[in-house]
């Protein structure tokens, strides 16, 4: 069992026990170079063993769990086990001092006191043991001493001041929340997921003051601790108002995706059926505003929502002409990410992982492999779904938002020629080995990449 010292009695006094069992890959640890994990616990419970070579997690870790935030290839698994917390004896009430006042029923935040008349003892109060939480508000307004409590919490409360989590030191870690015997005394607020006590239920206990391990939570000015908890709990109503209109947009988006897809796929079907080679377009807005009423139930103008237009991602294909195909295997030796596969004499095919570079068009000399992309695009107040051949490889200019990018590094572990790497917090791009197959673009979680003037 864990033993932290009490501040104020300098006596050790037990907390609940936490075992972590965990598991960290180190063929993935190994990639890692500036091992964010070490400088992210806040007791140095995991370190990295120089004998070894290995990153390691100490006995004393409580589970917090930021260790395995902060690792950026998902290398460590924590599970935490952790025993109920440790109690006070439910307080014992000296019925022979109790005067049935009431003031220990008017104090419980539970309603777990109520006074009681049996007529072989006098009227006294009496506690509901499998509702009480042990705060100890009933032993603190007992004006006859009549209530007995408190063997493993202090039990003064000093200055009548209350307590207070610092969210500016508070490292997220829940271990307030675990070990709060008073139900409704500590909340996590919506927005940055910190928690905050409410001094109304807050019952001075200390525990959580004492099992802080960033020493986040302290005692201030009751005046102070209700204002703060003012401001954050009117901050979570208005952020739960954002979230709920949010939803709601975000509802409408994806509506307005779908209709985009189900006009793309239509108005392919009528591209298949004609004879081109270089560019085909087709206005569509008409049949998009119809689309849009019908998925919406309002009446929207194609000019409203251009940006949305620009968003939308070019749907690449690719086919292999079998009767022009003689399985040279030319563009079998440029294909990036070897998705061509040769099974010759029959013609080639090609496989799920094709990126669409175009490599494989500029090589064939036999016109067998056809490439082409669809896509939106808006003209002034008018909307058009057009279709463009590929003929060589994909040229373009490559963009980044750095305002955007968080520096997943994602793209880098994605892109077939190693263009892109991760530096110092950033994504740097190399001209040199790139071929524009788009991939970054497509998979990028933020929308930070795009490929420009695209030709």
């Amino acid at each position: 069992m864990s033993v932290m010292i009490d501040n104020y009695t300098k006596t050790p006094r037990p907390l609940r026990h936490v075992d972590v069992d965990y598991l960290i890959d180190q063929t993935k640890c190994a990639k890692c170079e500036d091992k964010p994990c070490l400088s992210s616990c806040p007791i140095d419970a995991i370190y990295f063993d120089e004998d070894e070579g290995l990153v390691k997690i100490k006995s004393t870790c409580f589970g917090c769990v930021l260790c395995r935030n902060a690792c950026p290839y998902d290398a460590i698994s924590l599970d935490v086990h952790m025993d109920s917390p440790i109690k006070e004896n439910i307080p014992n009430i000296n019925v022979k001092l109790c005067k049935a006042c009431g003031a220990c029923v008017q104090a419980c935040k539970k309603g777990s006191i109520h006074v009681v008349s049996d007529g072989k003892q006098p009227p006294h109060s009496e506690i509901d043991k499998d509702t009480c939480v042990r705060c100890g508000y009933c032993f603190r307004v007992c004006p006859t001493d009549a209530i007995k409590y408190g063997k493993l919490l202090p039990k003064t409360v000093k200055g009548g001041k209350a307590i207070v989590v610092n969210q500016n030191n508070c490292i997220g870690c829940m271990t307030c929340t675990r070990v709060c015997p008073s139900t409704g005394a500590i909340n996590v607020a919506r927005t940055n997921k910190l928690p905050y006590i409410n001094p109304g239920y807050c019952a001075r206990c200390e525990e959580c003051m004492h099992s802080c391990p960033s020493g986040a939570i302290k005692y201030s000015s009751r005046k102070k601790a209700y204002k703060m908890y003012s401001e954050i709990k009117s901050f979570d109503i208005v952020s739960g108002i954002v979230d709920h209109d949010t939803k709601m947009l975000s509802l409408d988006l994806i509506s307005l995706n779908t209709v985009l897809q189900k006009v793309g796929k239509s108005i392919a079907l009528e591209f298949n059926d004609q004879s081109f080679e270089n560019f085909i377009e087709y206005k569509v807005n008409e049949l998009m505003e119809n689309e849009l009423n019908i998925s919406l139930n309002s009446n929207i103008e194609v000019g409203e929502f251009t940006r949305l237009i620009g968003s939308y991602l070019m749907d690449r294909n690719i086919e292999v002409y079998d009767k022009k195909c003689i399985a040279c295997g030319e563009c079998y030796n440029v294909c990036p990410v070897d998705a061509i596969e040769l099974n010759g004499p029959n013609p080639i095919t090609i496989a799920d992982n094709c990126i669409y570079c175009g490599k494989c068009v500029e090589e064939c000399k036999f016109d067998a492999i056809g490439a082409y992309d669809d896509y939106f695009y808006s003209k002034d107040a008018d909307l058009y779904y057009a279709r463009s051949y590929l003929h060589g490889q994909r040229l373009g200019d490559f963009t980044l938002s750095n305002h955007k990018c968080q520096a997943c590094a994602i793209c880098v572990k994605n892109c077939p020629t190693g263009a892109l790497t991760l530096g110092d917090d950033i994504i740097e791009f190399d001209s040199e080995k790139c071929i524009y197959c788009r991939n970054c673009e497509a998979i990028c979680p933020l929308d930070a990449i795009r490929i420009v003037n695209f030709r």
